[in-house]
């Protein structure tokens, strides 16, 4: 009889401290959440800092996002379901400097100064790193702010006529790539003195290595800025189409190294296959005037490349390139087999 009660209170004490066990784990998790899972967002951060987005693509989370937008959008998210917790600001000097890291490879560079200086306020011991980042971020906004940019062609305010002065925009751009070329220069600078042993009594330099790749992305974009500008505006000016191509040969050419570079041969193959389509236009192929050695000059030109980015598996590029070369292939049917061999 006593052993048939003991058992189920055996049990229950069993349970109850189990019980008990959860409940106050849970309370500790609850306590060191929002701590953790800002912490989290910094170590995702502090692992893709880095990363050579010049030359590869930005990493992404396990949802495909871009891996610093997510990481963003991660410290936003945080700041909402969390603000009673951290509310007493202990982590807002970390959660500043993090989104400045995030922000700036979002080419958001004067909100990345901003916070970087917010970061520096409110923490001793990321002043230093804060404000050599802000530093940087604000001569990065300033160059891009020189010259004409990409417009959103459809924007609600409508898209401002592109002015007709090559000669003042290609010198704008220039000097846009003077001071971030300038910058890159410095850079390339502080990374040899970095790896370097520092002398005895020197502290460690802010390691400011990852703002190359940066500076080399915007020197890029400024170069794709002209070469676009110049494809627009070809029909107005004398020479225009040959300049274009030789704008788009020279972004080819000068970032062969690019995670872009793909991109900067679909964009010239492109020129070709238009090229071709708009000489048929001028010159219907059945005419007396019609050049195969001509057409065939262009249309080679837009094969060769759509056949080289073809041949680049597992890139989102080569699924275009295909379909491209197909519709460049079928423009050609109604050519006469003697004046354009397929």
């Amino acid at each position: 009889m006593i052993r048939s009660v003991a058992i189920p209170l055996l049990a229950l004490a069993t349970l109850f401290l189990v019980g008990c066990q959860t409940f106050s784990a849970r309370q500790k998790e609850a306590q060191y959440s929002p701590t953790e899972g800002v912490l989290e967002a910094v170590a995702v951060l502090r692992r893709h800092v880095p990363d050579d987005t010049y030359r590869f693509p930005p990493a992404r989370d396990f949802t495909g996002r871009n891996v610093y937008r997510a990481s963003l959008l991660r410290l936003e998210a945080l700041e909402r379901a969390e603000s009673a917790a951290l509310e007493s600001g202990y982590m807002d000097g970390v959660i500043a400097f993090a989104k400045g890291r995030a922000l700036e490879r979002l080419r958001a560079y004067d909100l990345a100064a901003q916070h970087y200086r917010e970061g520096a306020r409110l923490s001793n011991e990321l002043r230093a790193a804060a404000l050599a980042s802000a530093e940087v971020c604000e001569r990065l906004d300033q160059a891009i702010r020189i010259g004409i940019d990409f417009v959103d062609p459809v924007s609600e305010g409508g898209v401002p006529a592109r002015p007709i002065e090559p000669d003042a925009v290609r010198t704008a751009l220039d000097d846009r790539v003077t001071r971030l070329s300038i910058l890159l220069d410095e850079l390339a600078d502080e990374a040899r003195d970095r790896d370097a042993a520092p002398a005895a009594g020197e502290t460690e330099p802010v390691d400011r290595r990852h703002y190359r790749w940066i500076a080399q992305e915007e020197i890029e974009h400024a170069d794709m800025v002209r070469s676009r500008y110049f494809v627009e505006i070809r029909h107005v000016v004398p020479d225009g189409t040959v300049v274009a191509l030789q704008e788009l040969q020279r972004v080819a050419t000068r970032h062969g190294a690019s995670k872009n570079r793909l991109r900067h041969l679909m964009r010239l193959a492109d020129f070709y296959a238009d090229l071709a389509r708009e000489y048929l236009d001028a010159v219907p192929p059945e005419s007396l005037v019609f050049d195969p050695a001509r057409f065939r000059e262009l249309a080679d030109a837009a094969i060769q490349l759509y056949e080289l980015i073809g041949s680049h598996d597992g890139r989102p590029e080569k699924l275009e390139a295909t379909r491209n070369l197909e519709a460049f292939l079928a423009l050609t049917l109604h050519i006469d087999a003697d004046r354009f061999d397929r």
